[in-house]
């Protein structure tokens, strides 16, 4: 019986004295020696292992053959062999489960950190399809929002020393509506190319290439129902806000515009969180628009905050990146457009030279991390789905491992 505090090993055997039958001395001729004074140990101890003490140099190890994945996929409870939890090395030897991996991610429940990588890897295997279609879209967004700035969302008007009430909403009114000009037009912008993306990620998962050509023709037939989506989503979330923020708007008031914000931002994140896997739903199981917001809905019941946390963590990545490329960029635009009196004369935020080279800028940032958070969500999708519907057999299928999961005793082989 294991004595130490805490935790008792399942199955130990029953200490000296306890075991009924048990000899109270060893046998004549016994190699075992008696234990100490006072200390109860078992009369079985594990067998001989590999055990040292730390910091001292740990043997070669022979390396042994390659372990095949459990059968049956890895949506089981339990800590057995089907389980993503336990022991898959034998007992003593814990920690993630083998299992096969035919592209850029192993195919069982993945963590946070193989969501990441698995999205970076696609991104340096198939870098001309995903940076060719990442940055034609990047580049139709920065056109059209060039175009809302210049034209659509005039600068926002240099308030006074003392500014007073209708100012401060008048500024604030302004700078909300140029702000969701720009965000509605990146947010369609984003979901359109994750769904491309998609494609090109989906077959990663399986260890295949993908060409922008086949992309298109994969995802051509989706386009309308797509584009549906993306215009559901898009104009939802813009009638929700202008509904919450209409009774501020209209009575410039900031008090009420600021109690319709607060009430806003919790429930339209609420809401894109939600349906956040719509769009690889719709484009991999080829349905509809609102069979694919129920999808979203259903993978992501339960998992709110873990999707939420591994979101969150990829905006700050690419707000990192972001940062780093724009800021030289920005600082070069400013200077060429004349610099910080461009703000005192009202010139600068709608100038075509500050325009043009900061756009330049945005098309580069996009093209990097536009594919970094369609990859997340793509595998985010996988990775609820063999969760919860055990995908990874039909992926291992896809793959060429026509044995995988049919018989525990027979290794996947390719086909």
């Amino acid at each position: 019986m294991n004595d130490s505090p805490g935790w008792a090993a399942p199955g130990s055997s029953p200490s000296d004295g306890e075991r009924p039958g048990a000899p109270d001395s060893p046998g004549p001729g016994s190699d075992a020696r008696p234990p100490a004074e006072g200390r109860k140990w078992a009369d079985r101890q594990p067998p001989p292992g590999d055990w040292q003490s730390p910091g001292a140099p740990r043997a070669p190890e022979t390396p042994a053959g390659p372990q095949q994945p459990a059968p049956g996929g890895w949506n089981r409870g339990g800590t057995g062999p089907g389980s993503p939890y336990g022991y898959p090395g034998g007992p003593g030897r814990w920690g993630k489960p083998p299992a096969a991996k035919p592209g850029v991610i192993p195919l069982r429940p993945l963590d946070m950190g193989e969501i990441l990588d698995g999205a970076v890897a696609t991104m340096r295997r198939h870098w001309r399809s995903v940076f060719a279609i990442t940055l034609v879209i990047a580049t139709i967004v920065q056109v059209a929002d060039v175009l809302l700035k210049k034209y659509a969302f005039p600068a926002v008007p240099v308030m006074s020393e003392e500014p007073d009430l209708q100012e401060l909403v008048d500024s604030l009114t302004d700078t909300l509506l140029s702000s969701l000009g720009t965000a509605f037009v990146q947010f369609i912008a984003g979901i359109l190319a994750t769904a491309l993306l998609t494609m090109v990620f989906s077959r990663a998962v399986v260890g295949r290439a993908s060409s922008v050509g086949e992309a298109w023709r994969d995802a051509r037939p989706q386009l309308p129902r797509l584009v549906g989506l993306a215009l559901a989503i898009g104009l939802g979330a813009a009638v929700l806000a202008t509904v919450l923020l209409l009774p501020g708007v209209l009575t410039r008031s900031a008090g009420l515009l600021l109690l319709g914000g607060l009430a806003a931002l919790p429930l339209l994140l609420w809401l894109a969180i939600r349906f956040t896997l719509a769009s690889p739903a719709l484009m991999l199981e080829k349905s509809g628009i609102v069979t694919a917001l129920r999808r979203s809905s259903k993978l992501v019941q339960g998992s709110w905050w873990r999707i939420f946390g591994i979101t969150t963590l990829t905006a700050i990545i690419t707000l990192v990146v972001s940062f780093v490329i724009l800021t030289p960029i920005s600082a070069v635009a400013l200077v060429i457009a004349g610099g910080l009196d461009g703000f005192d004369q009202q010139t600068l935020a709608t100038s075509w030279s500050f325009l043009v080279i900061s756009g330049i800028g945005a098309v580069i940032v996009q093209t990097v991390t536009i594919p970094m958070q369609a990859g997340v969500t793509v595998l985010l999708y996988v990775d609820q789905r063999i969760r919860r519907e055990a995908l990874d057999l039909e992926l291992a299928r896809a793959a060429g491992l026509h044995e995988y999961g049919s018989d525990p005793a027979a290794p996947p082989t390719a086909g």
